[in-house]
């Protein structure tokens, strides 16, 4: 769909805007990105934020090519925009919960019409397959659909009193500013599972992107301002701050942020709790997952080989929900093996705007080295390579899908989260032993069996089974229904985003 230039650049910040000759080699000015243009975007872009005095350029991650630049905040900036975020939610809470999903109606209507251009877009940052940027967006258009019918049935009930002729009421009002922090590998759907529940909710919204996503947070934000705009409405209802680690901290530590909700990696999640809690403040944490398959030796293999493909090696294995372990019964260990790593040989690698592309690079060369480390990890402890394990000879942050056999299920490596697409093949003998292991790492995110056994099944559901916090049946981990709470146990952070009863965490319970 859209050419690839290969060109190298620097990314270097600069304090009086982008030079001239730095201008006519961005992305954005050449005609077969025009397209940028149809989101709002320009050269520079400091409306995005708020009159921030620092531009940096956005590399592509797959051409090293600068598309154009935006402006980054400072503390005085983050000041200024929690100002006017939090004028702003007077004027959005006294708005009905009907007509504000009415809003956020509109918003979902704004993005469906712009949903290719922004598609290329997170495919351009991030560096997924264009099929799967566009499904991004759609999921933040459905998640905004879902919202506006919860517009009308967000409440409490009325309880009997013991005391005659009284009654209690349940009241729910908004929490006041949510901040929402969001990670680099879903730069539009984690935002919308937020804010469209945020708002209808009566909370106004400050988000802060991944930086290396910024464009694609600063279009986003375009569109919703627009909608709020043209309803009359404050635009800073839905603030946007572009920054880097001292814009997340300030945001954990500020006591005006009456809900947090970060989403990343356990480590950085880890540093963002005890901040909040310092204050006593609410977060909402969504964070890393080591995720399982559990194959008996019932299963239907016709199933088994297509959902471990697409769970390990779908968006370059940087999901959340990623399957990083499968654990196949003894009796069936080669054969499906076998088949898997007959099915990664056809896996098609490509620039992610291919049409025929299934497999794109990774979003950055850190996120190589640690593959590339991982897979070194894994030899040292008695791991062998069944397919993979290579950086591709090609531009961009390309490595191999990766097959790895032979090593015990408590191996160091087997319970490190990696993000990439490393798939760690395991033996088991018997139910009892292979759910425990699958409860044993520290994360606990997602998890599936396949089996078809209804007794199994049951089992795999209930208190002695899965410990996870999205337990799937004859299915992939990866993938998720916004009608259905989001999020996971332990060290995944505890937290529920999108659909079920997640409205609730982002108001506030009077009695």
């Amino acid at each position: 769909m859209l050419g690839v230039r290969r060109a190298a650049a620097a990314l270097l910040p600069l304090r009086t805007g982008a030079p001239a000759a730095a201008m006519s080699t961005l992305l954005i000015s050449q005609p077969r990105y025009a397209w940028l243009r149809e989101l709002g975007l320009q050269e520079e872009n400091p409306d995005g934020c708020r009159s921030f005095s620092v531009v940096f350029g956005i590399l592509v991650f797959l051409t090293f090519s600068l598309t154009c630049f935006f402006m980054q905040a400072s503390l005085e900036d983050y000041e200024e925009t929690v100002k006017k975020a939090k004028e702003a939610w007077k004027v959005w809470a006294d708005i009905p919960a009907p007509k504000r999903g009415e809003i956020v109606r509109q918003i979902g209507d704004a993005l469906r019409q712009k949903i290719k251009v922004l598609g290329s877009l997170v495919s351009l940052e991030m560096g997924k397959i264009f099929v799967e940027g566009v499904g991004e967006v759609q999921e933040y258009v459905d998640v905004c659909d879902y919202a506006v019918g919860l517009s009308r049935m967000i409440g409490g009930p009325v309880l009997p009193s013991e005391r005659p002729g009284h009654a209690l009421i349940e009241q729910w009002n908004p929490v006041g500013l949510v901040g929402i922090i969001t990670a680099f590998n879903f730069p539009v759907a984690v935002y919308g599972w937020n804010s469209a529940i945020a708002m209808i909710c009566g909370n106004a919204c400050l988000w802060k992107g991944a930086p290396t996503t910024s464009l694609t947070s600063v279009a986003v934000t375009k569109i919703i301002a627009k909608v709020l705009e043209d309803n009359k409405l404050p635009g800073a209802i839905c603030s946007l701050v572009c920054g880097g680690a001292d814009i997340g901290s300030a945001m954990a530590r500020d006591e005006r942020m009456d809900l947090l909700s970060f989403t990343g990696s356990t480590k950085v999640g880890k540093q963002v709790a005890l901040m909040v809690q310092e204050r006593f403040g609410r977060s909402l944490l969504e964070l890393g997952g080591n995720n399982a398959i559990i194959v008996f030796e019932d299963a239907d293999l016709n199933l088994v080989i297509p959902s471990a493909l697409f769970a390990a090696v779908g968006t370059s294995g940087q999901r959340c929900t990623t399957a990083r372990r499968l654990f196949l019964h003894e009796s069936i260990h080669d054969e499906v093996v076998a088949k898997l790593a007959a099915a990664y040989a056809q896996v098609r690698i490509g620039e992610p705007w291919d049409p025929d592309t299934l497999y794109g690079p990774l979003h950055t060369r850190e996120a190589v080295k640690m593959f590339l480390d991982a897979v070194e990890q894994a030899k040292q402890q008695g791991g062998s390579v069944v397919c993979g394990g290579k950086v591709i000879d090609r531009p961009g942050n390309y490595v191999e899908p990766t097959i790895v056999t032979g090593l015990p299920h408590n191996a160091p490596i087997v319970h490190t989260e990696t993000f990439a697409p490393i798939l760690y093949v395991l033996k088991f003998k018997d139910e009892e032993d292979v759910f425990a292991w699958n409860n044993e790492v520290k994360q606990g995110l997602s998890s599936s069996i396949f089996t078809k056994d209804l007794g199994r099944i049951f089992r795999w559901l209930g208190p002695k089974g899965s410990d996870c916090g999205i337990v799937n049946v004859n299915i992939p981990t990866s993938g998720a229904e916004i009608g259905g709470a989001f999020g996971g146990e332990k060290h995944t952070g505890g937290g529920r985003e999108s659909g079920s009863d997640s409205w609730k965490l982002y108001m506030r319970r009077s009695t």
